[in-house]
């Protein structure tokens, strides 16, 4: 590390001053285009992950553009699953809302109480709650967020999928294309970056995708043996948010103990036996075995990834906590791969990375030191 600095000059500096305004100037641009651009992205990275998937077909003597139609149309099976499982409950729900009515006006009243509120015992919850102060403005707002959002979601979608299809007929080329680009220049490098970013990715997302399932799985069977209500819609949940590190534990565990207390007010065992199941499923799963599985092989540090968490979200959104990881394990793979920018994957790498990265360096120069002396 300490030649590392003798070598830093103002040329590096101004390099890194420079870099850090292209920085901030691309992303600006990623915001605005991120209609555009994060279909696009999602499309590369699902691709790194079903690319195996569709070159194991292609060894069972499927040709490969079946065997990418069968991928795609597994996928969309899977989606239209969810959506019908969401359809029915989302009806169960509003079936069942009467049942809920009691519980949300005693909540409501209790709060009402505490802080001052006005409150009409012969009035509904909604009755009391569209008297207050922005209720009505938001209720419109957020309803037309969400047709619109579920509009841009299916646009999205299909973006996704097309950019993928032929992503991955065009991936079985790839090689051959920066070899010839390059005229074998580059290309040894470059396939080694895309070799590390294909392996790291689609490993990172695929355990991550069967860690999400199996946590899914145990939040629904610990629900359904607590009798919660729409027990299958909290595992979907959970599924979903266990993408995002961290935050996306914490905000299924807060709304499973808040809609456990709606349900269950005013008894407390039942909720703290919620909380209890999403703690314990998400601390086994997601701090015991997920790093057994997945290991150091991303070699982030973890106030990396929440820095990385706010800065993909406020880009991209909730889109943007899901890829937040993989985004930033391809910025440090192609950091470690350009000589300029090793200071940055060091600066963004776990402490274990460092010490790799320290013995190797140390190797190196204990090798140029010996062929010194033998040149001696």
């Amino acid at each position: 590390m300490n030649e590392h600095f003798r070598r830093f000059n103002s040329g590096r500096a101004n390099f890194f001053l420079v870099a850090f305004i292209a920085l901030v100037l691309a992303g600006a641009v990623l915001k605005i285009t991120a209609s555009v651009v994060l279909p696009f992205i999602v499309a590369v990275l699902l691709a790194f992950v079903l690319d195996p998937i569709v070159r194991l077909l292609e060894k069972l003597k499927i040709p490969r553009v079946l065997a990418i139609i069968l991928v795609i149309a597994g996928i969309g099976g899977g989606l239209y699953l969810a959506g019908l499982i969401l359809f029915s409950s989302g009806k169960t729900i509003l079936s069942r809302y009467p049942r809920y009515e009691k519980r949300f006006l005693e909540i409501y009243s209790w709060i009402a109480g505490l802080f001052g509120l006005p409150y009409d015992e012969h009035r509904t919850f909604v009755e009391n709650l569209w008297g207050q102060l922005g209720f009505r403005n938001s209720i419109r707002d957020y309803t037309l967020s969400i047709t619109n959002g579920f509009i841009e979601f299916l646009k999205s979608l299909v973006m996704v999928l097309l950019f993928m299809v032929f992503l991955l007929l065009e991936s079985s080329h790839l090689e051959e294309k920066i070899a010839l680009a390059f005229e074998n220049r580059f290309s040894g490098k470059i396939r080694s970056i895309v070799d590390a970013i294909v392996d790291q990715v689609s490993r990172y997302l695929t355990i991550k995708f069967f860690v999400s399932l199996a946590t899914g799985i145990f939040v629904a069977l610990g629900l359904a043996l607590l009798k919660v209500d729409f027990w299958l819609i909290w595992g979907i949940i959970s599924f979903i948010l266990n993408f995002i590190p961290t935050i996306g534990s914490l905000a299924a565990g807060a709304g499973v103990t808040l809609f456990a207390l709606l349900q269950f007010w005013p008894h407390g065992w039942p909720v703290v036996g919620a909380f209890a199941v999403m703690l314990l499923v998400n601390f086994v799963i997601g701090n015991i075995l997920e790093p057994q599985i997945q290991g150091e092989n991303l070699g982030l540090s973890p106030f990396v990834v929440l820095v990385s968490l706010l800065a993909w979200g406020w880009l991209w959104g909730f889109t943007g906590l899901v890829i937040a990881v993989p985004m930033t394990v391809i910025i440090k793979i192609i950091c470690e791969h350009v000589p300029i920018l090793e200071p940055v994957a060091v600066l963004i790498g776990s402490y274990k990375d460092m010490q790799k990265y320290k013995k190797n360096k140390e190797l190196l120069l204990s090798d140029q030191n010996s062929q010194s002396n033998e040149e001696r």
